[in-house]
């Protein structure tokens, strides 16, 4: 990652999914790259070929609204996806205000790791629903039991996509894996917009890049999706397969928190698993709200630093 051209960056690896054929490009012979050659995205969006190279080289970082419409359309961005690429386009390099960059970063990981204690008696009253708290790094921040009863890597200390992608229980348990890896990537891209330079990214993205092929080349691919509510297929080892609703909620007032809350439709079977899995781990009922000093769920298992090596058999 380069937070100084971000938006070159990006700009570079949209045009790299598009195939000539479908921008109305016929022929053109041998292509040497992948996608569209600059000069080709230019002359689709109605601009010089210099001035798109001075923008994918960070030479010029003022482009007019109509210009990056215009670009969005030739590389066939959804609407997340050009809401990206403006926000690039108006983000600052972060080199050029160094002290501000920084105490804003400061003050945004101070914000993002306090949770409100309402929202922590809220989710320890919910006995019949899994629920956890996580920053926009995926990092668990608290939880409740039948949360950490779900999935041990719910546990505060853990974070959600570096245990999905490296953690082999984890994938196991998620029966839509690959959709789910696909999807938490490309929200993650979209958490951080324009600060890639974010010291918790960099660490994360270092980790996961060295260690899953899996990451690296959809990481690569400049993907924009936030993250929606979605429907989660599990394989758990206590309850078997049943279906749970992933509902996300927005934390009013504390910067980049999330709250995750899971839940079937009353009466269903998944409902009645559900119930199954809380009733076999009653007896764990003690709050855990702060991340451990050690590492987190699992340092045996794809979370910690643990001394084996827990990924995917695919992905070592």
């Amino acid at each position: 990652m380069n937070g100084t051209n971000v938006l070159g960056e990006f700009l570079r690896a949209r045009r790299a999914l598009v195939r000539p054929e479908d921008a109305g490009i016929r022929g053109g012979g041998l292509r040497r790259v992948p996608g569209l050659r600059r000069e080709e995205v230019a002359m689709l969006a109605g601009i010089s070929a210099d001035y798109y190279l001075r923008l994918e080289q960070g030479r010029d970082r003022n482009p007019s609204m109509q210009v990056l419409e215009a670009l969005a359309d030739v590389l066939g961005l959804d609407a997340d996806a050009t809401a990206h690429l403006v926000g690039l386009a108006q983000a600052r390099p972060s080199r050029a205000h160094p002290q501000g960059s920084g105490a804003e970063r400061g003050r945004s990981v101070r914000a993002s790791r306090a949770v409100p204690p309402d929202v922590l008696q809220l989710m320890e009253g919910w006995p019949d629903n899994p629920a956890y708290v996580e920053d926009r790094f995926t990092d668990v921040l608290a939880s409740n039991a039948l949360a950490r009863a779900l999935s041990p890597n719910h546990a505060p200390g853990s974070n959600i996509l570096r245990a999905v992608l490296l953690d082999e229980a984890e994938r196991e348990l998620r029966r839509d894996w690959k959709e789910l890896t696909e999807a938490g990537i490309a929200a993650l891209r979209a958490n951080v917009g324009p600060d890639v330079d974010d010291p918790r990214l960099v660490e994360l993205v270092g980790e996961l890049s060295v260690r899953s092929d899996h990451f690296r080349r959809l990481w690569g691919r400049h993907e924009v999706h936030p993250k929606q509510s979605r429907i989660l297929r599990l394989r758990h080892p206590k309850v078997g397969d049943f279906e749970l609703q992933a509902t996300k909620l927005g934390i009013v007032g504390a910067d980049g928190l999330t709250l995750k809350v899971f839940h079937a439709a009353p009466g269903s079977r998944d409902a009645e698993l559900l119930a199954i899995l809380g009733s076999l781990t009653a007896s764990d009922t003690a709050p855990d709200h702060a991340a451990p000093d050690r590492p987190g769920p699992g340092s045996g298992s794809g979370s910690g630093s643990g001394s084996g090596d827990h990924r995917p058999a695919d992905e070592r």
